[in-house]
């Protein structure tokens, strides 16, 4: 298993980088999933919208976007881009921690790997439920 975190063009570093690994392995497991290779990008919101643009011609910013690469039903494999700028932005309009939802978006993302989507209200409420359930779980 080998989950990742990079910085592209932002100083940002997670602390407690062990004990995110284990939360995210802990997810894909409660889930019936096996991490083989995840990657976490943490960037700006000019190099996520950018990638926004060129992979998937979307005009618009976001917090994250979701490259699976998996080949083998069961097996994680792929990459997360987070734009912290964008996260930051989100917890200020909630005001709450950014800690808390770092934790969101990553989880998010790894749920997206897993099957989760979020393109209607019955669909966004499970995973809002989902992402509310790993935050829970990040905090034992």
């Amino acid at each position: 298993m080998a989950i990742q975190f990079f910085e592209e063009g932002i100083k940002f570093s997670l602390k407690e980088k062990i004990k995110h690994k284990r939360w995210l392995k802990t997810i894909a497991e409660n889930e019936g999933f096996k991490i083989l290779e995840l990657n976490y990008i943490f960037c700006t919101d000019e190099y996520l919208y950018q990638i926004n643009l060129d992979y998937l011609n979307h005009n618009t910013f976001t917090d994250i976007i979701t490259f699976d690469n998996s080949e083998i039903k069961g097996h994680i494999e792929g990459d997360i881009f987070i734009s912290i700028e964008r996260v930051r932005e989100n917890a200020d309009k909630i005001k709450g921690p950014i800690e808390l939802e770092i934790l969101r978006v990553m989880s998010h993302g790894l749920l997206h790997l897993m099957g989760y989507n979020d393109k209607n209200k019955e669909d966004k409420k499970i995973m809002s439920d989902m992402e509310d359930n790993s935050i829970l779980l990040f905090q034992e």
